[in-house]
């Protein structure tokens, strides 16, 4: 018998179909969570990093959390559009792998998915602008997480049940890079778990390799072995990811970020965030309070 738990949950933060003018067009947007789009009518296009994706009728397209991207419609754009934060029981995304936008052919279940997500969660569009940086603010997650907890068990259950199976469309060989974790070292996994839920603590090579046992430089082979990357560059990665969550969801000075996130100072997380983002912490929040991302 194959056993598979699946340690990721989703909540609804917002549902809607929209009709969009040449007004939708913002850059370098980066969300602490997961976009999904149905469009219907007209046309646009997300750039991330590496690629440039045309937003086409017929189609589904999926933007993992934290997936630094561009949104843009020339003309016209019709879409449906859903929202959502993931859970895990682990702190590992299921997208960790997949921080860059997918596109699948829809099928009609996915347009009866989307408007049934409609019809059970009615009101949850964004309402307020079709803006980022005037939508993304602490306050207002706070309202939808209300809203969510007071849906019936029936509604929340059923909303989940319709993420899951929009999230599954992108879950295929084309589209989806899963570490095979029945490859991956039981220590090595107990690491990366680890990370994640211990940003703000004691994360160095040697600790970690303590933990598991390890020699240190054996440790650090083995690490980069199965995760194609340095122990010390991951978990900087994961700290700077929190960090920007942070930056977008609360009022928090940059001190306290840095000791959220495991720095021991200011001075050396802002250096770290202008490696990683190609910015210091200054300007970025500087760019999200302008509107400038």
């Amino acid at each position: 018998m194959i056993k598979r738990a699946l340690k990721q949950t989703f909540t609804l933060l917002n549902v809607d179909h929209v009709k969009l003018d040449s007004r939708w067009n913002y850059k370098n947007v980066i969300s602490p969570y997961f976009r999904i789009y149905y469009i219907d009518a007209g046309a646009g296009e997300i750039w991330d990093a590496s690629n440039k994706v045309r937003l086409e009728p017929g189609f589904l397209y999926i933007i993992p959390s934290f997936t630094l991207c561009n949104l843009i419609c020339p003309d016209y754009l019709s879409q449906y559009f859903v929202q959502f934060f993931e859970e895990s029981s682990d702190g590992i995304s299921l997208f960790e792998n997949n921080r860059s936008i997918a596109k699948v052919k829809a099928t009609e279940m996915d347009i009866l998915n989307f408007r049934r997500l409609l019809e059970i969660n009615p009101g949850r569009g964004i309402n307020r602008s079709d803006n980022p940086r005037v939508y993304e603010k602490n306050i207002f997650y706070k309202e939808y997480q209300e809203l969510n907890n007071r849906q019936s068990m029936s509604t929340f259950t059923e909303t989940h049940g319709i993420l899951l199976q929009l999230v599954s469309r992108f879950l295929t060989q084309e589209t989806f890079k899963q570490m095979d974790t029945q490859d991956v070292p039981a220590k090595i996994l107990n690491v990366i778990s680890y990370i994640q839920l211990n940003l703000h603590r004691d994360l160095s090579v040697a600790y970690l390799a303590r933990r598991v046992n390890l020699h240190t430089d054996y440790f650090s082979r083995l690490f980069h072995q199965h995760t194609g990357e340095r122990p010390v560059k991951y978990v900087h990665e994961k700290r700077i990811e929190r960090a920007q969550y942070l930056m977008l969801t609360t009022q928090m000075t940059f001190a306290e970020i840095a000791l959220q996130t495991g720095f021991d100072n200011v001075f050396y997380f802002s250096k770290i965030f202008k490696k990683i983002t190609g910015m210091s912490p200054g300007n970025y929040r500087k760019q999200m309070d302008t509107g400038g991302f």
